[in-house]
């Protein structure tokens, strides 16, 4: 049966490759954003309607005849502990409004990172925010598909890259298994085709290979084709000292602390059995750009 899929964060970093997929498997996709205009530019043959999580009432039209919300939802650098967050106040907004209009499903982009909440004395407020989502929707009775990813391949070309940097934040030994987003767009999609009525699923994805984050850059750099690139590495201690002062430093402090510490291991067999293997490498993300 073609299902019908409403996209909050199409345009995002990782909501825009996971839109696309959606595309290319057949769904129907309906983008509900707040810049209706700016969102019809990046994707002119696609539906979108107007849509806010915070304000209720404009979900209300957005999701009807819907059978599938996906959200794409972050914290923003500059957000602060008691302002409105997509991921708990508008989250709560749109689980009142699905079940009003009937939606049978709910899937979310969250973290493998966020585990590291509670090690080593580490406690951030971004992850509490984050781990609630996963509450709120495990709670709301609609059935939910969570996904749980490693670290994406696209944060070193539109997070870190700097002009001609891959910036970088510490060292760390630990190895994740970056992921290109269109992999986890191609997972995605899968998983929505082989969900039945009421099924709960919840994946970790990881990408191909296991690589420490200045193995990633400095493969991403190798093979960049557009131009010479470098990778830059400052201290950690200088991040969080800079953290002391401006808001969106203390978030980078946090996030890279999380991601240079949580000792992540293979648990993605069970995803690539049900929805394929990733295959992209370093390589071939960097030459795809």
């Amino acid at each position: 049966m073609q299902r019908t899929i409403a996209v909050i964060g199409a345009t995002g970093m990782l909501g825009r490759p996971v839109t696309d997929q959606f595309i290319k498997a057949g769904f129907t996709v309906r983008i509900v954003a707040r810049d209706v205009v700016k969102t019809r530019r990046q994707f002119p043959q696609t539906e979108v309607v107007p849509g806010d999580l915070a304000n209720p009432a404009s979900l209300v039209d957005a999701l009807r005849d819907v059978d599938v919300v996906y959200l794409n939802l972050s914290v923003k650098q500059d957000e602060k502990p008691a302002d409105f967050h997509t991921e708990t106040d508008g989250l709560t907004n749109l689980i009142q409004v699905a079940r009003q209009v009937g939606v049978k499903r709910i899937g979310y982009l969250s973290s493998i990172i966020m585990r590291y909440q509670g090690t080593n004395g580490f406690h951030w407020w971004v992850f509490d925010i984050k781990q609630e989502a996963v509450r709120l929707i495990k709670t709301s009775g609609i059935p939910y598909s969570i996904f749980y990813p490693s670290c994406f391949m696209d944060s070193l070309f539109y997070t870190q890259k700097q002009g001609s940097r891959i910036l970088m934040a510490g060292r760390s030994p630990v190895r994740p298994w970056y992921v290109a987003g269109s992999d986890y767009g191609r997972q995605v999609a899968k998983a929505f085709q082989k969900a039945a009525d009421g099924q709960n699923q919840e994946y970790v994805i990881q990408g191909p290979e296991a690589l420490t984050q200045h193995e990633a850059a400095e493969r991403f750099v190798a093979a960049y084709p557009k131009e010479k690139l470098t990778v830059t590495t400052a201290p950690h201690w200088i991040m969080r000292l800079a953290g002391t002062f401006a808001r969106q430093m203390d978030y980078g402090a946090h996030i890279t602390e999380a991601l240079n510490k949580y000792p992540e291991e293979f648990e993605a067999g069970a995803t690539w059995a049900d929805l394929g293997e990733p295959r992209t490498t370093i390589e071939q993300f960097a030459k795809s750009l």
